[in-house]
């Protein structure tokens, strides 16, 4: 089996305590998440708190939205966010998942981090796609939208 990793860091102009609730709840991705316009009759189903590790959420769209869940399982305030990322379509992944919010000169240096295995399908599908730059573009997406809502919150 192969292991793959995705990271992306973007320096947002905020302090992590204003970035960090708009990860640290599920609620907040809509926001921000650059899967959400991928199917806009995607299905969502929210479960456990808010917020925070025990935090759930469970999504079912078309064909390249796919289906799977996710939950916070560590939940450190403004430092750091850890999810179990689960795909059961198009094929089945388990995906550990982390944001990291670090102070650095004019904001906070966001980090999204994406660890799994290539088995089965996925790893046919890593032969003839480039996964780091497939999912590694959504990251970076997904990082200048998080950066756009802390923006609007703060106005």
């Amino acid at each position: 089996m192969s292991t793959f990793e995705i990271r992306r860091s973007a320096v947002i102009p905020a302090a992590a305590e204003d970035i960090f609730p708009l990860v640290n709840n599920f609620h907040e991705w809509t926001a921000w998440s650059p899967w959400e316009v991928v199917d806009p009759g995607m299905s969502r189903r929210y479960f456990g708190p808010d917020s925070g590790a025990g935090a759930g959420y469970e999504w079912s769209g078309n064909r390249r939205a796919g289906s799977g869940t996710m939950e916070i399982v560590e939940s450190v305030p403004s430092s750091t966010i850890g999810i179990r990322l689960q795909f059961t379509r198009p094929f089945k992944a388990l995906n550990p998942t982390t944001f990291t919010f670090a102070p650095v000169t004019g904001g906070t240096e966001v980090t999204w981090k994406m660890t799994g295995e290539n088995k089965g399908l996925g790893r046919v599908f890593s032969l003839f796609m480039n996964m780091d730059k497939m999912v590694g573009a959504d990251f970076e997406r997904g990082l200048a939208s998080l950066s756009a809502a802390v923006a609007a919150k703060a106005a």
